[in-house]
């Protein structure tokens, strides 16, 4: 049987307790321990000792109120998620529960049992999450402590080998140079990563808590509607995850160039079908093969990520209703392929920085993404030998061209 999870409801009144004591074991198949404290200094004193799963606090406590106590329990290095308890519902509480570090906030008087189930366990969930990307931080912290160690060892060894003292200075500079670029890596990686997972996982939270209160066969087209969310969310979730893998992989030398013999033509529009699904309303691909000979001598599936992220990126920057043009030709041993969009276009102060990671042009702040997907394209193009060229105009488009030799 699975350990019981604690809960401790901080609330300076007795009867709220006692409600929330009757919702909680009105909770089917519960697994809850509640216990309770109404002071704000004992509660401080509690939460210091981790015995809980997670914190229930009331938005009004006494002199105090809720927003403080969370965000000391949190200065105070306390990891379990909060739930605000409020007495109104409104966008600014919201924005102030969120800001102080609460994973969800609930209005009294209207909880329902599943309700209360749901955000106590998508909020332990959530916390769960943002321990990982707080490991993930502490182990890159850990290869910035390493690569130092490594500097200091090649520091000793330049010394020992008596080079010159304008070589070693050189090396040293290239070394701190790269240390500087890790830890700019790493502060930008957390930043976004915490941002993109909250987006989709708030999504999934708002629109499962709205699901159970559609009851009735009236209420199917709305309980559709937030499935497609949710949906839309988790893939959402799985492209950011697979954007900080391949960038992983890369980095550690892992994806490699295999070639294999296939036909271009056919290979490309299986891809071009594929990103359908990706689609805006009303957008469509038009692809076209322009040379007869199609036979190649390539990694499929570098050259299949390489097509899927163009033409995602070509979508996602377009309007609806607009065509992405694709082609591909063969001349000799050369391959090229174009994509073609009519979207936003890239600001002339931005081009010098689009391949870098985790960086996005001015334009696009309302468009969801991470900054990755074109710097894994040049990576995989490096990686074939080839190179990536584009033009671009802002409000008319961009055009993409890679160019890749044949082994």
């Amino acid at each position: 049987m699975p350990d019981k999870i604690r809960i401790l409801l901080v609330d300076d009144d007795e009867d709220d307790y006692i409600i929330t004591r009757d919702i909680i074991e009105d909770i089917p198949g519960r697994n809850y321990v509640l216990e309770w404290t109404g002071s704000f200094n004992k509660a401080l004193e509690i939460i210091a000792e981790r015995r809980h799963s997670i914190y229930l606090v009331d938005y009004r406590l006494g002199a105090h109120d809720g927003l403080e106590l969370i965000k000391e329990a949190i200065s105070q290095g306390c990891s379990a998620p909060f739930i605000l308890l409020t007495g109104q519902s409104d966008r600014e509480t919201d924005e102030k529960a969120m800001r102080a570090g609460a994973m969800d906030y609930l209005v009294k008087g209207t909880i329902s049992p599943n309700e209360l189930e749901r955000s106590i366990r998508y909020s332990i969930e959530h916390a769960k999450s943002l321990a990982v990307i707080q490991r993930l931080n502490s182990e890159l912290e850990q290869r910035v402590k390493e690569r130092t160690q490594e500097l200091g060892r090649a520091i000793k060894k330049l010394e020992q080998t008596n080079r010159s003292l304008y070589e070693a200075e050189q090396e040293v500079r290239k070394a701190l140079q790269k240390e500087k670029e890790l830890h700019e890596l790493k502060s930008r990686f957390v930043t976004i990563a915490s941002h993109e997972f909250r987006t989709p996982l708030s999504t999934v939270l708002s629109s499962a808590s709205l699901i159970s209160k559609y009851k009735t066969a009236d209420d199917d087209e709305k309980r559709i509607k937030h499935v497609d969310r949710i949906k839309s969310a988790v893939s959402n979730l799985t492209s950011i995850l697979n954007d900080f893998l391949s960038i992983s992989r890369i980095e550690e030398g892992k994806i490699y160039n295999v070639p294999t013999t296939f036909d271009l033509e056919a290979f490309a529009a299986e891809v071009a079908d594929e990103a359908q699904g990706v689609l805006k309303l009303g957008q469509k691909i038009k692809y076209k093969h322009l040379r007869n000979d199609s036979t190649v001598l390539l990694d499929k599936q570098l050259l299949k990520n390489i097509l899927f992220n163009l033409l995602s990126n070509a979508s996602k920057y377009s309007a609806e209703y607009k065509e992405i043009n694709f082609t591909t030709s063969l001349d000799g041993n050369t391959i090229k392929i174009v994509v073609e969009d009519q979207g936003i276009g890239i600001p002339d102060a931005d081009k010098t920085h689009l391949f870098t990671p985790f960086f996005r042009a001015q334009n696009v702040t309302n468009i969801q993404g991470t900054g990755l997907g074109l710097n894994i394209v040049k990576k995989y193009v490096d990686i074939m030998g080839g190179e990536l060229d584009y033009e671009s105009e802002l409000d008319k488009g961009t055009t993409f061209t890679v160019t890749l030799p044949q082994e």
